[in-house]
């Protein structure tokens, strides 16, 4: 017998080699007919595969964020099966799950929209067939006799470590190599849609070949499809993009992949953001540091990063010496802390830089502001003694929850915990682990946990702010470093005279402005309040005798700090009106006779709210209350 022990604390024995299904049934069929996959002392795996040991269990459904990843995975299985049944000469590549979704890469000719509408009716068949999904475990020789026909699953079989199990999964005829774990049976994967394809290198490299990538989102029910389909509609009225071009912000070039180019009315925005940040930073007491962005490769080995993170990284020879562009700001934060000797009476010592840094992503997976190559943090590096480490995550958790409130986000929360690939001992470990649960239950946070999935040097809280169409974004973190600073010979003379070595906190609210500036545009549809908006006002004068009184307005406006502009076209009102709202102005100013005479401004906003006739200083009084107020 085996005592298997459920996540509330209950334990109940079951006969050797009982499965996650059939422990799941004991529990009720509506968990049953709901089961994606198990987690069993903490490594998650097929609801078939025996348990032969006592063990802590979790049944993992849609609800899970884990149970959501195996479905999707399972689902460009389905994919990928139906590709293979309508196209034979097609060559699968990898089909992982993503934020969006997942997708598939495959060698084939370009799809036809007609093409997708078949593989989508095909993966229904192949759905209906209600198909058992099965591991297959492989020796390296069967695995390269299985898949000789496959020039890039060959080339992963033999980059896989002679140790690890080779596995495959089976669906009726379809085999694929994979790690898995994967859904029971392929008829549990019935809502679905292809939402788009588009082209990608293998690897992400130029030099390789171009494959077709077909993306797709799956749920479990019907209806969430569909009210994802009308959230893809009205994501698409919001796009970045197309908002970023329509209003001027930012463009990208091939000159340089993944660069953002900022517009004169997008760097506005850009230092929008960054004020707000810098504003807090003040009221926090934090330092602000600039660090270079190039920096010896020895420096990254010292770090950890060039082990850990090289893969991302850019690198070059300069002088003959081996230099490494910087993915991340902390090592430069070290040589600045390291440069002088401090006090335990100087800490906590809190450095915030906006550093701009480069990693290394695939051409396929760049997106706009979403996903760039190189971008700017809202970094900081908090120096502490051990007592002083849960005042400070206390404070960068409310720091948090005071910006993502500005604009009008909830967030989750996650604690992610210590990854395979780690620095530092299993005690720091739990001490720094410790001091963030304890954080969050303090701030009466919910909160999930991520198991593994800690930065290499230190556990982590992560932030998911949700925008307004429902989306979550991963964006703010606070990780705990011991491991860093003590790499770094980083030290504080303590209060008995000794030399002792700090704690070292990152923290991030932001993450990445780029990002951060993207989400801003879609949770607002280009509509920014006035405080953020490059677009703030725009006077209109009706003839060209109202043009001096405008410039009147116009300076009166300008000198008290606004954003402003005038349209001097000849073009009828109404169609600058049109124009101003279209460019999301938050203010329009209309101006004529009556206006001039007056010495007044006939206001408007760009939803088409008439304000009517006021007093050039009553505007400025509420415009500037708006802007203290952050509305």
């Amino acid at each position: 017998m085996v005592k298997i022990t459920l996540p509330d604390g209950k334990g109940e024995e079951f006969k050797k080699g009982v499965t996650g299904l059939d422990i799941a049934k004991k529990i009720g069929e509506r968990l049953a007919m709901a089961a994606l996959a198990i987690e069993v002392n903490g490594t998650i795996q097929d609801l078939s595969i025996p348990i032969e040991k006592n063990s802590k269990i979790r049944i993992l459904t849609f609800k899970d964020r884990e149970g959501v990843e195996i479905f999707r995975h399972s689902s460009a299985h389905l994919l990928a099966n139906a590709v293979v049944e309508l196209f034979p000469e097609a060559k699968l590549t990898i089909g992982p799950v993503v934020e969006e979704g997942f997708y598939y890469d495959i060698e084939h000719s370009p799809f036809t929209p007609s093409d997708l509408e078949k593989i989508e009716k095909r993966m229904k068949e192949i759905a209906d067939r209600k198909v058992p999904i099965e591991r297959v475990e492989l020796t390296r020789a069967e695995a390269l006799k299985m898949f000789k026909d496959n020039a890039y699953k060959t080339e992963l079989i033999k980059e896989i470590a002679d140790k690890e199990k080779i596995t495959a999964y089976k669906q009726g005829k379809f085999i694929d190599l994979c790690r898995g774990p994967h859904v029971p049976n392929t008829s549990m994967i019935k809502s679905f849609k292809i939402t788009k394809i588009s082209s990608a290198y293998w690897r992400g490299d130029a030099k390789n070949k171009s494959l077709q990538r077909i993306y797709g989102i799956s749920f479990t029910d019907k209806k969430d499809i569909d009210n994802y389909v009308k959230m893809l509609e009205e994501a698409e009225k919001r796009n970045h993009r197309t908002i970023g071009k329509d209003m001027d912000l930012f463009s990208v070039h091939e000159e340089s992949p993944g660069s953002i180019f900022w517009h004169p009315k997008g760097k506005i925005l850009y230092e929008a953001l960054i004020n707000l940040a810098r504003e807090e930073n003040k009221l926090r007491r934090y330092n602000e540091i600039a660090t270079p962005m190039i920096l010896d490769q020895s420096l990254w080995k010292l770090s950890g990063h060039y082990d850990n993170f090289k893969e991302n990284m850019y690198f070059s020879k300069i002088d003959e010496r081996d230099f490494a562009v910087k993915p991340m700001n902390c090592p430069g934060g070290l040589l600045i802390y390291k440069s002088r000797l401090h006090s335990y009476r100087e800490l906590p010592l809190r450095n915030a830089e906006f550093g701009f840094v480069h990693r290394h992503e695939l051409s396929g997976v760049l997106n706009g502001l979403f996903r760039v190559r190189a971008f700017t943090q809202d970094d900081a590096h908090v120096f502490c003694t051990e007592g002083q480490m849960q005042d400070e995550i206390l404070d960068m958790i409310d720091y948090a929850k005071k910006v993502y409130s500005t604009f009008g986000f909830d967030f989750e929360t996650f604690i992610a915990t210590r990854p395979e690939k780690a620095m530092g001992s299993r005690e720091a470990w739990d001490i720094a682990t410790n001091a963030l649960f304890k954080a969050v239950e303090a701030r009466k946070l919910l909160h999930r946990i991520k198991p593994g999935e800690g930065a290499f040097y230190g556990p982590k809280i992560e932030f998911n702010i949700k925008d307004a169409l429902g989306r979550n974004w991963q964006c703010g973190t606070i990780q705990i470093d011991f491991s860093m600073p003590a790499r770094f010979e980083a030290t504080y003379e303590a209060k008995d005279g000794t030399k002792k070595t700090p704690v070292m906190i990152h923290r991030a609210i932001l993450g990445s402005v780029e990002r951060f500036l993207g989400i801003l545009i879609e949770q607002y549809a280009g509509k920014f309040p006035l405080w953020l908006n490059p677009n703030q006002i725009k006077i209109l004068p009706i003839a060209d005798r109202h043009i001096p009184y405008a410039d009147e307005v116009y300076a009166r406006l300008f000198e008290a700090g606004f954003r402003v502009e005038t349209d001097k076209r000849v073009e009828s009102t109404p169609k600058k009106v049109r124009d101003a709202e279209i460019q999301h102005f938050n203010y329009i100013l209309v101006v004529g006779d009556r206006e001039m005479q007056n010495k007044t401004i006939n206001v408007r906003t760009r939803d088409n709210q008439i304000l009517g006739e006021v007093k050039i200083d009553e505007f400025l009084k509420n415009i500037n209350k708006e802007i203290e107020d952050k509305k």
